[in-house]
């Protein structure tokens, strides 16, 4: 089974880019993070002809937004309000197969790190310890279960351009990755990119608006995670992160990341 996750930021507007991405690399089921849209105007005929006829989709105008699109069936589909929020931020599905995939778009933070000043860094922080509760009351850690999505952190030193200068920035301070450490441990997560690409080596999903040519300064962070639970980690066969999308006209600032399983 062959799962995607992408923020793509405005499903309506990159709309073909999906359809381009999709016919591409035919996965079997895609996340899709920062959709912006009502559920009503969805285009969901636009996923329909290409075969993804199993949607949940969980949005707000404008902002935020999840959606998972399969190829699939689904079991059951289900959506968690974190942080008495009604942002639209997390959707989950289970398949006919009996994965469980939960799609998760974690908040941004805005600009300054710090909770006393910063509303928005305030709600990351608890979002992410909220995330972190979720998972160790969920139970059943030998369960098949996949996270995706744009987690809104760099973890690691080398998932960032400059770990020194960036110590200080939002998405790679201290307190946002040593929370996101209690939510990979909540469930025993395997991050499935750091499987396959050594910790001492840069991997990023995200480059920024900001930079003039993003492929030469190649300023970059790994925001965008997927994550299989203990029961699929042997399963894991593969994964990539599609760099060559941000080149893309019209590209989000994210690429999409796939992971392959041999179920």
């Amino acid at each position: 089974m062959k799962i995607a996750t992408w923020n793509i930021n405005s499903v309506r507007l990159r709309i073909a880019l999906a359809k381009r991405f999709l016919k591409e690399h035919q996965p079997d089921a895609i996340a899709l993070q920062e959709t912006k849209v009502v559920n009503d105007l969805f285009p969901r005929q636009a996923f329909t002809e290409l075969g993804y006829v199993h949607q949940a989709i969980h949005g707000q105008k404008g902002y935020h937004g999840v959606a998972i699109l399969s190829r699939v069936p689904f079991r059951e589909t289900f959506s968690h309000e974190f942080c008495s929020n009604s942002d639209c931020r997390h959707i989950q599905v289970t398949f006919d197969n009996g994965v469980e995939l939960h799609d998760f778009y974690v908040p941004a933070g805005a600009d300054i790190p710090d909770p006393l000043v910063n509303p928005k860094f305030a709600h990351k922080l608890g979002f992410l310890r909220e995330m972190a509760a979720f998972f160790e009351t969920r139970g059943r850690r030998g369960d098949p279960v996949v996270m995706v999505g744009d987690l809104n952190v760099a973890p690691l030193e080398n998932d960032v351009w400059s770990h020194k200068q960036l110590l200080g920035v939002v998405s790679h301070t201290p307190v946002e990755t040593g929370l996101l450490a209690q939510v990979k441990a909540s469930f025993d997560w395997t991050d499935v990119t750091r499987e396959f690409v050594p910790a001492s080596e840069k991997s990023y999903s995200w480059w920024s608006y900001r930079a003039s040519d993003w492929a030469a300064s190649d300023r970059g962070r790994r925001l965008d995670h997927i994550w299989v639970s203990p029961a699929l980690k042997a399963a894991v066969k593969s994964q990539q992160i599609v760099k060559k999308m941000r080149g893309w006209k019209l590209a989000s600032d994210h690429v999409p990341v796939v992971v392959e399983l041999a179920l």
